[in-house]
């Protein structure tokens, strides 16, 4: 009974991550507070805030961060140097 726990716990997970990662793709994620949760972790959000860059200079920038340790995906990456350039860049 235990197994069939575990497997049925495992099997919804995995169809969330599917379902939240379709739900990515069509631009339904809160670009504003991914960026506030991730970047938030180790610094305060007004650091980037206050900086205007181009697009591929945010990309450095959050690239830098993740190899900081920042957790992120790819696809997490990409929104928050799409929110940042719209909404920060030069």
């Amino acid at each position: 009974m235990r197994k069939l726990i575990i497997c049925l716990m495992a099997m919804v997970a995995l169809i969330a991550s599917g379902v939240l990662g379709q739900s990515a793709e069509k631009g339904e994620v809160d670009a504003g507070a991914l960026f506030e949760q991730k970047c938030s972790i180790c610094h305060s959000t007004n650091r980037p805030k206050s900086e205007h860059k181009t697009a591929s200079e945010w990309a450095a920038t959050v690239e830098s961060m993740r190899k900081k340790g920042c957790p992120l995906t790819d696809e997490e990456a990409q929104v928050i140097v799409d929110y940042l350039a719209q909404n920060y860049g030069k």
